[in-house]
């Protein structure tokens, strides 16, 4: 077997090993939900979280918000006024 061949079926072998963890935890996630809680939130820096609105858009009107200052998917104090690229916004409710 020559020195390509060789790292070709390393590369197989690594990606078919990531595959099967990969499944390993998406199966474990979908027997245990609670046990991904944790690492559903994102760091603010990550989604790009300022203290102020964009576009018309901020925290309070958003559908992850958790009233009076946290989120669904970002870690730490949210300011209702804030905005993120999760952003979205609530439904409007139907008049009746």
């Amino acid at each position: 077997m020559s020195d390509h061949e060789a790292e070709m079926v390393s590369r197989r072998a690594v990606l078919a090993k990531g595959l099967g963890v990969l499944a390993v935890v998406v199966s474990l996630t979908a027997i245990d939900p609670s046990a991904s809680e944790a690492q559903k939130k994102m760091a603010q820096k990550m989604v790009q979280y300022q203290q102020k609105p964009k576009d018309g858009h901020k925290c309070s009107t958003c559908l992850h918000f958790v009233p009076p200052d946290s989120c669904k998917l970002v870690e730490g104090k949210i300011n209702p006024d804030g905005w993120c690229s999760l952003f979205a916004p609530k439904p409007k409710e139907e008049k009746k």
